[in-house]
């Protein structure tokens, strides 16, 4: 049975009271505080809550109560209810040259995480290497991929190679049947398989760096 509006405003005081205080409310603080009427009113509220396994009271001791277990847990799913969910976005405040200085211009729009997501199934992996430095992604930086068996020239894919080794590299088809995986390090060379030989495991969708 749900709790009258009075006796969730009495139980939440004396939560309050114990955690501000350290202590229970007396009946008398009780009574002033939520105006109520009399003593006897604050005993009957009490009483009532005590059944209901909210309260508990130390025999003919003063300042006994203490608030159970099952109203401590009630209350944190309340506030992880309440609390806002995480942002999923954050103002655009405009754009940005990295050459010669221009006019800041303020923008109204915001800037989507989810469009970073993508539509089907995203996982994440962080570089290790840099044999894609050139493409800017560079040794511990986070990938976002986008689940997929399909790949476009060019694309910057994680291809799964001999069914052991995974890479993020260019994908390209040659002719001959063959699959050029291209670094983008010019100190390195391009790789070449048979196409048996290499399964596409998803496509590039970004690129996150933190640095702090």
């Amino acid at each position: 049975m749900a709790l009258t509006q009075r006796q969730k405003q009495v139980l939440d005081f004396i939560a309050d009271f114990i955690e501000e205080n350290g202590y229970s409310p007396s009946y008398d603080e009780l009574a002033h505080a939520l105006q109520l009427s009399s003593l006897a009113t604050v005993h009957k509220h009490v009483q009532a809550l005590e059944t209901r396994g909210y309260l508990r009271r130390g025999f003919n001791q003063s300042r006994s109560i203490e608030v159970a277990e099952k109203y401590l847990q009630e209350r944190r799913q309340s506030h992880l209810r309440a609390m806002p969910p995480p942002r999923a976005e954050v103002p655009l405040a405009g754009r940005i040259v990295a050459g010669k200085p221009l006019e800041a211009v303020e923008s109204k729009e915001v800037l989507q995480f989810a469009d970073f997501v993508g539509r089907g199934e995203t996982f994440g992996l962080q570089v290790t290497g840099d044999s894609m430095i050139e493409d800017h992604i560079c040794n511990g930086d986070y990938v976002l991929i986008e689940r997929t068996s399909e790949a476009q020239n060019g694309e910057i894919v994680v291809a799964l190679v001999g069914s052991s080794e995974t890479t993020l590299k260019r994908f390209y088809r040659e002719p001959g049947g063959q699959i050029r995986l291209q670094p983008a390090n010019s100190a390195m060379e391009p790789m070449y398989y048979g196409a048996d030989d290499v399964q596409v495991q998803g496509r590039l969708l970004a690129v996150m760096r933190k640095y702090k």
